[in-house]
């Protein structure tokens, strides 16, 4: 077996790699090099320099694994590799520690102006009170986001005598309350925080999750920390808040765009910004270096692999009769997520007809990947799914009766959130899947690659309406289903469309007056590959 290492490795995983396979350390390769010479290898490792492209995917006509030394995939075409079959595996915890330490670090640098006060003196000045800080005890810092790195920054800080508040819909209060910090909502925080922090991943959810408005909620000579990604916050408002002194500092490792290049930001003196530092410690590298080549040989070996991003159709549970289900199962939890979101106590799966005589595991973890994607990113697999469900504290019930009307086979996706339930219904007809209900609605839902979910009062010219409006801003439409509680009721609408809806459209729809909601759902162009 071969493998391609195409960016800087660090020593140890090399060395673990040629102990077990041939190696070739090529980590300044080009582009055009790597699409030429990929068809000899087995396997590909990368960090964030190489660009696994859809390109360098249909050239590697041998590739069984693509490893990344890191967290994020966003440099690797993961649709094309699962299209093409070739598992892609990731080092999801090695930086951790890393980053949280990096996040402390521009806390702390950016609490006692520790940057422009270096600067000073090596310019020969000696300006004390001009730098004076402010101190972290007792002060109260907004964690958004508490999962892997969020929890160890807040743990971090509160040994500085922080007092930690967090924001983070997908988890419980209880769960909360086990890590000592204090669950609010997401407007408090920004009212009540002195310094804020964000660990989320990148969605068009959190695209922008901090701007003009959000700002202008908080208090103060608020302080902003951002280690997690440059999109979340808007450059522009944050440039805004620092001119108008709202904001009295920000610490930054990520950028919109990286490098940076003239962004107005690096403009401020109240601005310590890295060049994207977060994961680059020797340990760290070493770590994800180490990790990551464990589990390319794993992949090559045919083992398990315990951090694959798209293994569940891969996966030797998953027999003939299963496999055909997993995209079905998929799609239904981001489904869910996308139309509903928020935190959640119970997902219950129903399996009825013939489905029920099928193992149940590969399948509800299929639609925890499908659900849980959108809340952790690519970190979420068929392995660690059902793990991280659990310590997000969501049950998750697994039920099977062979009644069913009217289908061979259905499953059925009941969640519970407090006192509010959800249900989703799907089956598979031969090739073909359909959303049967949502809700209370029947419905005949072919599931693409983008839906747009509307309810909406039942009454003449709605489907007009949209349908003028979406094309006023060329937006075509492929395909729509209709669906009602009663004549006269409310009814519920999904149209299939070609391309992307853009936000500014989407508002427009859900600012129509006989609109009750509209939510636009994005799968993954890979769960619609031919013969998935």
């Amino acid at each position: 077996m071969k493998v391609l290492v195409s960016d800087a490795f660090s020593p140890e995983g090399l060395e673990q790699l040629r102990k077990n396979v041939e190696v070739d350390y090529q980590p300044e390769i080009k582009p055009d090099e790597l699409v030429e010479k990929i068809k000899q290898f087995n396997a590909l490792v990368v960090r964030s320099r190489t660009k696994v492209t859809a390109d360098v995917i249909e050239a590697g006509e041998n590739l069984k694994v693509i490893g990344r030394a890191g967290v994020g995939v966003d440099n690797i075409d993961v649709d094309k590799a699962t299209e093409k079959g070739i598992i892609v595996v990731n080092a999801p915890h090695g930086n951790t520690i890393s980053a949280a330490e990096h996040a402390i670090a521009l806390l702390t640098s950016l609490a006692r102006n520790i940057a422009d006060a270096n600067r000073s003196v090596k310019q020969g000045e000696w300006k004390r009170s001009e730098y004076t800080g402010v101190e972290l005890n007792q002060k109260t810092f907004g964690v958004v986001g508490i999962g892997r790195i969020g929890s160890e920054v807040a743990r971090r800080a509160r040994a500085m005598g922080m007092k930690i508040i967090t924001h983070d819909p997908y988890i419980s209060a209880e769960q909360a309350q086990k890590m000592g910090v204090e669950m609010v909502p997401f407007e408090d925080l920004l009212k009540q925080a002195d310094f804020i922090t964000l660990h989320v991943p990148m969605s068009t959810s959190t695209y922008h999750l901090i701007g003009e408005k959000e700002i202008a909620m908080m208090k103060p000579g608020v302080r902003i920390v951002n280690c997690a990604r440059g999109g979340l916050i808007d450059e522009d408002a944050l440039c805004k808040g620092l001119q108008e002194g709202k904001v009295a500092g920000a610490a930054l490792d990520v950028f919109e765009q990286e490098p940076p290049g003239s962004c107005n930001l690096l403009e401020f003196d109240n601005v310590i910004c890295t060049p994207h530092l977060g994961a680059l410690t020797r340990e760290a590298q070493t770590n994800v270096a180490l990790q990551v080549s464990e589990q390319v040989i794993n992949a090559l070996q045919e083992k398990q692999v315990v951090s694959a991003v798209n293994v569940p159709a891969l996966h030797p549970e998953t027999s003939t009769a299963v496999g055909p289900y997993l995209p079905l199962l998929k799609i239904i939890g981001s489904f869910y997520f996308q139309v509903y979101g928020g935190s959640v106590d119970e997902i219950e799966l129903t399996y009825s007809g013939d489905i029920a005589s099928l193992p149940f595991s590969p399948m509800t973890t299929s639609c925890l990947v499908g659900f849980l994607q959108h809340i952790v990113g690519d970190s979420v697999n068929w392995v660690n799914a059902p793990y991280i469900a659990k310590s997000r504290g969501i049950a998750v019930r697994e039920i099977a009766t062979t009644e069913v009307k009217n289908y061979s086979n259905m499953v059925t996706m009941s969640v519970r959130s407090g006192s509010e339930e959800h249900v989703i219904s799907a089956t598979r007809i031969n090739s073909d899947m359909r959303i049967v209900r949502v809700d209370d609605y029947r419905t005949e839902i072919v599931p693409s690659r983008y839906m747009l979910l509307i309810t909406c009062k039942d009454q003449p010219r709605i489907v007009g309406k949209v349908g003028t409006l979406l094309g006023e801003d060329n937006i075509n439409i492929a395909s729509m289903q209709l669906g009602r509680k009663k004549a006269g009721g409310t009814a519920a609408m999904a149209l299939q469309t070609d391309e992307e809806i853009p936000l500014e459209t989407l508002k427009k729809v859900r600012d129509l007056d006989v609109i009750k909601t509209a939510n636009f759902v994005v799968l993954p162009k890979s769960l619609f590959a031919k013969n998935q």
